[in-house]
């Protein structure tokens, strides 16, 4: 059986290189690259799309290195994970600077505001019973938070509903077609942080950073068959 080729689109934005040795961890069979051109993309069987840092930054590079494109059509026929901001350049628009993303998918993004409930309460705990006393909001969201999964996907295979994944985020996705959503977490009130349609899987937490089933989320990705 042929090793996969998975590509990590590299335009000059993210911690491209933590990305690769937990993607080389999870599947050590497959065969791991960063991409910085649009051949390393086209010969790939698989794509994953990091981003890191202000969206304005992220579009500008990735449009001056050539390379978005080479994403736009990959994401139409092969297996795609946004990671990040690499799921937030995935919709229309971002009030990070009024930025224009790719427009994959039909949403915006938006920046957190507003206050925080509190959510110290034990792990299973019923979400009415914790958002109570408040606080003001602290952005970015850093830390480790509970993922709900919203509906099944190949690529949560064996990862428990609520598993805590590692966040560093101002901005999230707002989906304008509540059937993308694969995951929810609650941060001031509960925002969409996975999608997910066709060949497309793409998550706002950092896998790489969520230990053991960030990991097999990874490899999740590398075996899903679509």
């Amino acid at each position: 059986m042929k090793s996969p080729s998975i590509a990590i689109v590299d335009y000059g934005m993210g911690n491209l290189h933590s990305v690769a040795r937990a993607l080389m961890h999870a599947a050590p069979h497959a065969n791991v690259y960063l991409a910085s051109d649009i051949a390393g993309i086209k010969s790939a069987d698989r794509i994953v799309f990091p981003g890191q840092g202000a969206m304005p930054d992220c579009m500008r590079n990735l449009v001056q290195s050539g390379l978005g494109d080479a994403v736009l059509e990959a994401a139409a026929n092969k297996p795609l994970l946004g990671v990040c901001v690499g799921e937030q350049m995935l919709f229309e628009r971002s009030e990070e600077g009024n930025a224009s993303c790719l427009g994959i998918f039909p949403g915006t993004v938006k920046r957190f505001q507003g206050e925080r409930f509190a959510t110290t309460a034990p792990a299973n705990t019923p979400l009415a019973a914790i958002r109570h006393d408040t606080e003001k909001l602290k952005v970015p969201h850093m830390g480790w938070s509970r993922v709900k999964q919203t509906r099944a996907h190949p690529v949560w295979q064996g990862i428990p509903d609520d598993t805590y994944f590692y966040f560093v985020h101002s901005y999230y996705v707002v989906p304008d077609d509540d059937s993308l959503t694969v995951g929810t977490t609650l941060y001031g009130d509960v925002f969409t942080c996975a999608v997910a349609r066709d060949n497309i899987f793409a998550v706002q937490f950092h896998p790489e950073k969520s230990a053991g089933h960030g990991l097999r989320l990874y490899r999740n990705f590398v075996e899903w068959d679509i």
